[in-house]
C-alpha cells in the first residue's frame, strides 16, 4: 500500500548541463530527503523528520517559533515573504532555540538580543534589521496569544539607513535605457514607472486584468486591490503586445513562457549595464512613480490611491527618499507662489 506523505515540497533545479533534477524536503525550509518518495531511506527521513518537529520543546524560544510557523498568520504570507521568514527564522534558531522563556522578562535579554543584531550587523545592517524585524514579529504575535509574558525585541530602531535620496529614474535614465532594452524588458519598464507596482506583482499580472484602459491587480504584500488608469504611453505598448501575447502573464521571455524573478532579474540587469543606467533598481521605479505622480500635482491620496500605498508610507516616501532634493518641485512652489501673489495683491 502506498502511503501519501503530507507536506513534501518538491524542488526542481536545472543543472549546468541542461538537464533538470527534483528535491524532496520535508516541508518548506524543512530537512532535505535523501532518495524518492516510497524509496524506505526516504520515508524514514520523512518519518524522523515530521517527528522531530512533533517535539515541542515547552518553555523555550523553539516552542514559539514552531507555534508561529504552523499558525495561519504564517501560512497566509504571501509564499516570497515567507520565504525569507524562514530563512531568518533558522537564525534566530540557531541562536536561541533554546532560549528559556521564564527569562524573557529579565531586562538582560533585551541587550542580549541585540547584541545578537548587533553583531549580524557586521555583515549586513540591511540583513539585521530584516532578521530581526522578523523576531520582533513573531515574539509580538506570540505576546497577543499569551505564549511569553512580553515582547524584548519591540521597538529596536534600525540599523540601516536607504541612501537613496536620489535614486529617481529621471528621463535621460529612462531615454538611454528604452533605447537599448528588447521590447519585453520595455514594456516591464513601462509597467511600472506608469503603474508604481511592485516586481513581483507585474510579472505575475495576466491579460485578464488589462481591459484597454485599467489595470486591476491585487498586491501580494498588501492584499490591497488597486484599479490603475492606464496612461496613453503605456496603453500602446500594451496593446501592442497584446497582437502576439502567447501566455497568460503580459510580461514573458522571448520563448513566450512566464518569467522567473531570477530570469527576469538577469535579463533587466544585462538591459540596465547596456544602457549604462548605474546605482538605480527596478524597485526604484516605484518610488520614481511616486515621484512623478506628486510632480504632476497629485496629491497624497491620489498617489495612494493610483500605486496601493498607504497614505503614511506616500508621506514617508515624499519626504524622506525623493523629492527632497528635486529641484523641480522648488521650482513649481515658487511657479505657484508667484502665479497666487500676481493676482491676489493689490498695487500700493
Amino acid at each position: 500500500m502506498r502511503v501519501r506523505l503530507k507536506g513534501i515540497n518538491r524542488v526542481a533545479k536545472k543543472l549546468a548541463d541542461g538537464s533538470s533534477v527534483t528535491y524532496y524536503y520535508a516541508w518548506k525550509g524543512g530537512p532535505r530527503l535523501p532518495g524518492k518518495p516510497g524509496d524506505p531511506e526516504f520515508v524514514a527521513a520523512y518519518n524522523a523528520a515530521v517527528a522531530e518537529k512533533a517535539k515541542q520543546p515547552s518553555g523555550t524560544l523553539q516552542a514559539v517559533l514552531n507555534t508561529y510557523q504552523d499558525s495561519p498568520k504564517f501560512i497566509d504570507l504571501a509564499p516570497r515573504t515567507r520565504k525569507d521568514y524562514i530563512r531568518h527564522i533558522k537564525l534566530i534558531e540557531s541562536e536561541f532555540g533554546d532560549f528559556p522563556l521564564s527569562a524573557l522578562p529579565d531586562r538582560r535579554t533585551r541587550a542580549e538580543f541585540l547584541a545578537w543584531r548587533d553583531k549580524l550587523a557586521l555583515k549586513s545592517r540591511r540583513q539585521a534589521d530584516y532578521t530581526f524585524a522578523t523576531f520582533a514579529a513573531i515574539m509580538a504575535w506570540a505576546a497577543d496569544r499569551g505564549l511569553i509574558l512580553c515582547n524584548p525585541c519591540e521597538r529596536p530602531g534600525k540599523l540601516y539607513r536607504s541612501g537613496r535620496a536620489e535614486s529617481i529614474w529621471t528621463q535621460a535614465d529612462e531615454t538611454a535605457f528604452l533605447k537599448v532594452a528588447p521590447p519585453r524588458i520595455a514594456l516591464a519598464y513601462l509597467m511600472a514607472v506608469w503603474t508604481g507596482q511592485r516586481k513581483g506583482d507585474l510579472l505575475r499580472l495576466t491579460w485578464s486584468a488589462y481591459d484597454g484602459t485599467h489595470i486591476r491587480l491585487r498586491q501580494s504584500k498588501t492584499g490591497r486591490r488597486v484599479v490603475i488608469p492606464v496612461s496613453n504611453a503605456l496603453k500602446a505598448a500594451l496593446d501592442e503586445a497584446a497582437k502576439d501575447k502567447k501566455a497568460v502573464t503580459i510580461l514573458t521571455t522571448t520563448k513566450g513562457t512566464s518569467w522567473t524573478i531570477d530570469g527576469f532579474n538577469t535579463e533587466w540587469q544585462k538591459a540596465r549595464a547596456k544602457a549604462k543606467v548605474t546605482d538605480l533598481t527596478f524597485h526604484d521605479l516605484r518610488g520614481t512613480a511616486v515621484t512623478r505622480l506628486a510632480l504632476a500635482d497629485c496629491n497624497e491620496a491620489e498617489i495612494a490611491t493610483f500605486t496601493g500605498h498607504s497614505l503614511r508610507d506616500v508621506a514617508a516616501i515624499l519626504d524622506a527618499h525623493y523629492l527632497s532634493r528635486d529641484a523641480r518641485l522648488a521650482e513649481s512652489a515658487l511657479s505657484k507662489r508667484e502665479a497666487h501673489e500676481a493676482g491676489t495683491k493689490t498695487p500700493n
